[in-house]
C-alpha cells in the first residue's frame, strides 16, 4: 500500500514544467531584439552598400558594428571607425586586431567634426550617438562634407522615455528625463544641414530605436 508520502514522490517524478513555459520569457526577449548581424544586413541594404564601398561608423564605441560591417562588405571595402574617447579607440583597435581585419581604419573624431577626408564615403551612420552631438549643425555639416555626392547618412537613435514638448537643446539630450532625441528633431536638423530625407523607420531595432535615412544631394 502506498503511503501519502510515497504517492507524492511518485507523482512528482512525472510532473515537469512544459517546454513552452520554460522558454517563454527568453523567446519574447529574443523576438524584441534582432541580432547585430541582422541589423547590419538591413543597414547595408538601406545605405546601398556593396563590396568595395567605403563607409564610416561615427561614435563607434567598442567597434562591434564596425567589425560586423567590415565582415559583411568584405576585404575590398573600407570601414572608418571613429570615436572621440581614447578608451573607446583603444577598444576598437584591439577588437579589429583580434578579428584579423585589414579593411577597418580607426580615426579619432572631434566633438563637432568627423575628421574624415572630404567626399571619402559612400555612406555614414551613427548608432545611438546623434543625441550626444553637442553641436549638431557643425557635426552635420562635417558629415555632409565627408560624403560623396549622393552618399547616404543613417541616424539610429531613441526618443526620450518621457514626453517632451518642443525641441530639446543639444546640451540636455545626453542624460536625465530628456535623454535621447526625437526623430522629428533629427529630420529637421538634417534638412537644415542640406540633406534630403529619404526614409524614416519608426521601429528600427525592436520597438525602441528609430532610423532616419538622409542623402547628400548629387
Amino acid at each position: 500500500m502506498l503511503t501519502r508520502c510515497s504517492l507524492a514522490i511518485l507523482l512528482g517524478l512525472f510532473i515537469v514544467p512544459s517546454r513552452s513555459d520554460a522558454r517563454q520569457a527568453p523567446a519574447r526577449s529574443n523576438a524584441q531584439e534582432p541580432s547585430l548581424s541582422a541589423e547590419v544586413t538591413r543597414l547595408v541594404q538601406l545605405l546601398e552598400l556593396e563590396p568595395g564601398s567605403t563607409v564610416a561608423d561615427i561614435g563607434a564605441g567598442s567597434g562591434e558594428v564596425s567589425i560586423e560591417m567590415a565582415r559583411q562588405l568584405g576585404p575590398k571595402s573600407r570601414v572608418y571607425s571613429t570615436d572621440i574617447a581614447s578608451k573607446q579607440l583603444a577598444e576598437i583597435k584591439d577588437a579589429v586586431a583580434k578579428a584579423e581585419l585589414t579593411n577597418v581604419t580607426v580615426i579619432e573624431g572631434a566633438p563637432a567634426a568627423t575628421n574624415l577626408p572630404d567626399e571619402c564615403c559612400d555612406a555614414i551612420f551613427a548608432r545611438n550617438v546623434y543625441h550626444h552631438f553637442g553641436d549638431p549643425p557643425a557635426m552635420n555639416a562635417s558629415i555632409l562634407r565627408s560624403l560623396k555626392p549622393g552618399g547616404r547618412f543613417a541616424v539610429m537613435d531613441f526618443a526620450p522615455r518621457t514626453a517632451v514638448t518642443g525641441t530639446v537643446p543639444p546640451s540636455e539630450r545626453g542624460s536625465g528625463d530628456k535623454h535621447g532625441v526625437a526623430k522629428e528633431t533629427v529630420v529637421e536638423e538634417l534638412k537644415t544641414a542640406g540633406f534630403d530625407i529619404v526614409q524614416v523607420v519608426p521601429e528600427w531595432h525592436g520597438k525602441v530605436t528609430f532610423l532616419v535615412l538622409a542623402r547628400k544631394p548629387a
